[in-house]
């Protein structure tokens, strides 16, 4: 196949690419380079023979041109966490950046494109989650991500689209976490509030696969997957789970969360007017708050999906990754 990725220079854009271009297929990546890590993926994948354009899905007046002669476009460009921008970026990205990439799609005769979208649709959900739970966004990012679903399937009646919401990724390529790694292998890892919420991530591997899976099944077709790693668990399992891949002792400093809360609100009102990422912010806390029980059930019947790792196997390949890349 030839294959198209939005966000293609980001984690999970980044090692989809690989994936693709491990079974032959022609990858066409655009993406943009605004971070050492996105200029760090974009150099491992064009040395692997990927195809990069720099560019925004926003605003690209060589975007249907892009599109002529791919089979397969999976759209995972978006604008995520980012605090100092305005609301405006993230409809501009988010759901008119989708209504482009379907447009260009279309125009060009591809065969099917996989949208990837968020479980931060569903707010903070107190049961087991699955496709059918009501979608209840708290933040700009996920009333926007939501919106742009809803544009992807709109055009399911003229063109093979797929949607996926992706929970929490973590793996070889993922920088994210490598502030939950590192102070962890400093024995210096503070556990703010409990520790008790819930989980359920998905290592990159097993998510690729999936989105993969997605494009290649007919049933898929026009529907919306949600899929999950192969256990929930908790915030201090993970610490301590990470903290034996590690070799180091388990987490034991712990905070109160309202101190934090107090702080991160603080910090949003008065930082973000004038345009400064704040250090600390409620979104950032959300890993010491929310809890996630994820079904992908839907996923398993409809395309076969069978997550393979295990948060120790994913623990210990990233803790691996980690130390190749002189992070720990």
């Amino acid at each position: 196949m030839n294959v198209l990725i939005t966000g293609g220079t980001g984690f999970i854009g980044s090692r989809l690419a690989l994936r693709c271009l491990e079974r032959g297929h022609g990858v066409l990546v655009l993406g943009q380079e605004n971070t050492p890590a996105e200029t760090a993926n974009r150099k491992l994948i064009e040395d692997k023979g990927a195809r990069i354009v720099l560019g925004s899905v926003a605003d690209n007046p060589e975007l249907a041109r892009l599109f002529l002669g791919i089979d397969v476009v999976f759209h995972l460009a978006a604008i995520q966490h980012e605090m100092n921008v305005p609301d405006q970026r993230f409809w501009d990205v988010n759901v008119t950046g989708t209504k482009n990439v379907l447009e260009a799609s279309l125009a060009a005769g591809v065969s099917c494109v996989v949208h990837g979208s968020t479980i931060g649709v569903y707010g903070s959900p107190a049961t087991l989650i699955d496709e059918n739970t009501p979608t209840r966004p708290e933040n700009i990012y996920g009333v926007t991500k939501l919106e742009g679903e809803q544009v992807a399937l709109s055009y399911a009646a003229r063109l093979s689209v797929v949607v996926i919401r992706i929970p929490e990724v973590y793996g070889p390529g993922d920088r994210r976490l490598v502030k939950l790694f590192k102070p962890i292998s400093r024995n210096a890892f503070l556990i703010i509030g409990r520790g008790e919420n819930v989980h359920h991530l998905i290592f990159i591997d097993d998510l690729v696969d999936g989105f993969l899976q997605a494009c290649q099944h007919p049933n898929a077709a026009g529907k919306l997957f949600l899929l999950a790693g192969k256990q929930p668990v908790t915030t201090n399992e993970m610490a301590a789970t990470i903290a034996e891949q590690l070799g180091t002792r388990k987490p034991r400093f712990r905070a109160p969360m309202f101190p934090f809360l107090i702080a991160a609100t603080v910090l949003e009102t008065t930082l973000r007017p004038l345009g400064i990422q704040p250090p600390l912010h409620r979104r950032r806390l959300d890993f010491f708050r929310k809890s996630f029980t994820l079904s992908a059930e839907l996923a398993k019947r409809t395309f076969g999906f069978d997550p393979q790792v295990d948060f120790a196997q994913g623990a210990k390949r990233t803790a691996e990754f980690y130390r190749e890349m002189g992070y720990l």
